[in-house]
């Protein structure tokens, strides 16, 4: 379950196995881990300067958190290195050492020194990526090798749904999870129901309409490259005879061909089609691309074009509106002045 000094703790005052093991399922799995990866670092902290990791007094939990601050680690890094403590540390007259009062004041200046910023402006451009994804080695999609069919297939999947990658790697092809309306109008995902979200009934099936629903021209054609239910269908055609299980997402690599990839891996697909949309154009790709940058790109771009902030909640299964706000909501509507100017003047010249 990890966190084993935290099932010392729980031991130690009677409680059974199962009991236990129950409470320790409060946390999902990857939580857990990075808990015990943040405790097995204080604890050789404390090996070091002579002290009992579980059982230390308050100021070397302090001493220990601003020897982060020395070392120039981030807000968020630091609140991460606390609840890793406060979750295997017995605490102090019956309150988590998260809870003392003098680390509740220290945490309080610790936001103030290190004051959380993020940028409002996209990193990458999504005009820029949709068109690369209608070129080669993208298109035509039947002739498309099995690596960049799923590596455009599971990026139109999450601009299309505004997911987390978890949930995309919790998706399966099973006929109870998959279904395709008559004339691959639409397409219903359910994840594999074993799937335990990070959020406890935040994963609701993704309803993903055809792009364009009809198409009445020659110019929408060429829209239809850009279709999500289009890729995952020829995704699901092409990868039948390699699927091992029903994972929706499979390795087409030796040696692990035909097995499940993990969600480490289903983010780097994301962040090479990305690159790669770029490169293809002769355009280089920017630096620092992160698979999670599509929630926030893709909820934005919603929000431009009149979908309703409640929806668009639903859809990224957000509880507020308050969370799009404060970490995904980018500004997508403002050019630069460059552009503006540039753009106003080649305007002119071609009316002339």
């Amino acid at each position: 379950m990890g966190l084993t000094r935290e099932w010392f703790n729980l031991n130690r005052v009677g409680l059974p196995q199962k009991v236990i093991n129950t409470i320790q399922s409060a946390r999902a799995s990857s939580t857990r881990s990075l808990y015990d990866c943040k405790w097995r670092v204080f604890e050789e902290w404390c090996l070091q300067e002579g002290h009992i990791s579980f059982q230390c007094p308050v100021r070397v939990i302090l001493s220990f958190l601003q020897d982060l601050i020395d070392k120039h680690r981030a807000f968020s890094t630091i609140k991460v290195y606390l609840a890793a403590i406060a979750a295997c540390h017995v605490g102090f007259e019956g309150k988590t050492a998260s809870q003392h009062p003098l680390v509740c004041r220290f945490m309080k200046g610790v936001r103030r020194l290190l004051p959380v910023s993020r940028s409002l402006v996209p990193l990458w451009d999504l005009a820029v990526v949709l068109n690369g994804l209608k070129m080669t080695p993208f298109e035509p999609l039947e002739g498309a090798d099995m690596k960049h069919l799923s590596l455009k297939t599971v990026l139109l999947l999450v601009l299309a749904s505004a997911k987390r990658v978890s949930d995309i790697h919790a998706l399966s092809v099973h006929p109870s999870c998959t279904q395709f309306a008559p004339g691959q109008t639409r397409v219903l995902l359910k994840p594999n129901p074993a799937f335990t979200p990070k959020v406890v009934g935040s994963c609701t099936p993704i309803d993903i309409e055809a792009f364009p629903p009809q198409l009445v021209s020659s110019g929408e054609q060429q829209q239809d490259l850009l279709c999500p239910v289009r890729a995952l269908h020829t995704y699901m055609d092409r990868s039948e005879e390699l699927c091992l299980n029903d994972q929706l997402f499979v390795s087409w690599a030796k040696p692990h061909k035909g097995k499940p990839v993990t969600k480490q891996r289903l983010s780097h697909w994301i962040v090479e089609a990305i690159a790669l949309a770029y490169t293809s154009q002769n355009l280089q790709a920017p630096l620092g691309l992160r698979a999670h940058s599509t929630r926030g790109m893709a909820t934005s771009w919603a929000l431009f074009k009149g979908v309703s902030i409640q929806d668009i909640c639903a859809a990224a299964s957000w509880s507020s509106p308050l969370t799009f706000v404060r970490f995904y909501r980018l500004d997508v509507s403002a050019p630069s002045v460059a552009r503006a100017v540039l753009g106003t003047l080649l305007s002119r010249d071609s009316t002339c």
